[in-house]
């Protein structure tokens, strides 16, 4: 019997609008198949300890810096050539290598050896034993960071990791697993699969353990279905990120710091700025600057090297920013500057946009807009801007700038949001393996994604009691009034 033919999806080029590429669906079986055969294999990964998987990722890391430069290229057609696009290939080698550093201190930490506090005949002994089969499903906003972040400590800790990157982002994947099937004992443990959502499901089934990044709505359905398997899932779901100014802030130095927070990479960034608390007093002053500002960002139709903001990688969204516009005009707001998505030469793109007028009924205000959009809204005291700050059903980042770094820590201890940028905006890369954070609200679910901890999301913690002692007597125990 002949099999039925490939369903296949057409992928469209951010900068030209045009569908010149497409990607065969994997099916059910097929991705069942790639699990077992990465399951099967994960056992003699594992046996390799700690230090041989190194010495493998090393091998890697080699490969990897060869092609670093040109696999930014790669992924850059893919996204429509965010700048972040153009550095993949180093941010991939430095995550390989950070973790080469960082991988057995952070194990060590976490292994206790030594006698009991509660029994002192009995000593105790950590071992910690990794899931042996690890989905990663990442989007297509930086489709080779947000699964990178995932995929390479679950390597070291011994995991095999089988990966689905977004339908919307699919070009550079070949090229980048070129450089893992050059190292064969890593190709055997971790592979990836092609597809939309019924090939993340399919993911999800096989999997010990599931890492996504993604929309609430899609991170709700991975946590239900991960629930009902009873598998820990680690859901990174985005945000709508709330920056304070206060009336003591400089306003040149807010205004340059809230742009970029806002529009870098068009704004499709997780941890992006999407509202803005300025104190009354500075308002107006405020708005005048950011919008001279804005005025002076150009589009990088012409050179994605050379402009400031690129197209929307995912035609959708750009409607999505519209739609969010549009309802904060219908409700009073007002558009100072931007705000038309613009077809130019077949991307969708769109000037950075200031409004103003607005109030939390507004989606602009609630919904994550994931654009290069700014809607300014004045306060009147610090208690307020926290309120407004933390109304919210997202926790994940937020920014306070102030006229001195403890007025604003003080703001910002205050702030229900997992990481706090001080003086700035933007500042998620610093965080990198140095420490760990929880979101709050919506934006996530799960342990530590960053700091050194972080790879022990991969592990069960297993103990094992030694006795020394006698053991018990049954014969002996008896209960005595006291």
């Amino acid at each position: 019997m002949t099999p039925a033919p490939a369903r296949t999806i057409p992928v469209r080029n951010p900068r030209t609008g045009v569908e010149d590429f497409e990607i065969a669906v994997a099916t059910a079986d097929q991705v069942e198949e790639k699990a077992a055969r990465l399951r099967a294999n994960q056992r003699a990964w594992l046996e390799r300890g700690l230090e041989g998987r190194t010495a493998v990722m090393q091998r890697w890391f080699e490969q990897f810096a060869r092609v670093a430069k040109e696999f930014g290229e790669i992924e850059a057609v893919d996204t429509g050539g965010t700048h972040t696009s153009y550095v993949q290939g180093f941010i991939t080698l430095e995550a390989i290598r950070g973790w080469i550093e960082d991988a057995a201190d952070a194990i060590a930490a976490a292994t206790i050896t030594g006698p009991s506090k509660t029994m002192p005949t009995v000593d105790v002994q950590t071992q910690l034993v990794p899931y042996p089969l690890v989905g990663v499903i990442s989007p297509w906003n930086a489709p080779t960071m947000l699964a990178m972040i995932d995929s390479i400590p679950a390597l070291f800790a011994g995991s095999a990791v089988l990966w689905k990157p977004s339908e919307v982002t699919p070009r550079f994947v070949s090229a980048f697993f070129e450089t893992v099937q050059a190292v064969p004992e890593l190709a055997a443990v971790f592979d990836y699969v092609l597809g939309d959502g019924e090939t993340g499901q399919a993911i999800v089934a096989q999997s010990d353990m599931v890492c996504f990044t993604g929309s609430v709505p899609t991170g709700r359905k991975i946590a239900v279905a991960c629930a009902e398997r009873l598998i820990p899932c680690f859901l990174e779901l985005g945000g709508k990120d709330p920056v304070i100014v206060t009336e003591t802030a400089d306003i040149d130095r807010a205004t340059t710091s809230v742009l970029h927070g806002g529009v870098y990479a068009t704004g499709m960034v997780c941890f992006s700025i999407e509202r803005v608390y300025v104190h009354e007093s500075i308002h107006d002053e405020f708005v005048r600057e950011l919008v001279r500002k804005a005025e002076l960002v150009h589009l990088n139709d012409d050179n994605p090297k050379a402009g400031h903001v690129g197209p929307f990688t995912f035609a959708p969204q750009a409607d999505i920013v519209a739609a969010h516009i549009e309802d904060a005009r219908t409700k009073g707001a007002s558009v100072l500057t931007g705000g038309v998505v613009e077809n130019r030469g077949g991307g969708l793109y769109m000037r950075p946009t200031v409004l103003t007028g607005v109030h939390h009924g507004m989606d602009i205000m609630r919904e994550e807009t994931f654009g290069p959009c700014l809607p300014v809204m004045p306060y009147r005291d610090i208690d307020e801007a926290i309120a407004l700050a933390n109304d919210t059903t997202f926790g994940l980042t937020a920014s306070v700038i102030a006229g001195t770094e403890d007025e604003a820590l003080e703001i910002g201890r205050r702030i229900d949001a997992g990481t706090i940028f001080i003086q700035d905006t933007f500042l998620m890369p610093g965080k990198g393996r140095t420490i760990g954070t929880n979101a709050f609200g919506f934006s996530g679910l799960g342990g530590n994604r960053t700091g050194k901890d972080g790879i022990l999301r991969f592990f069960r913690r297993k103990a094992l009691l030694v006795q020394h002692g006698e053991p018990a007597d049954i014969m002996n125990e008896r209960f005595e009034e006291r």
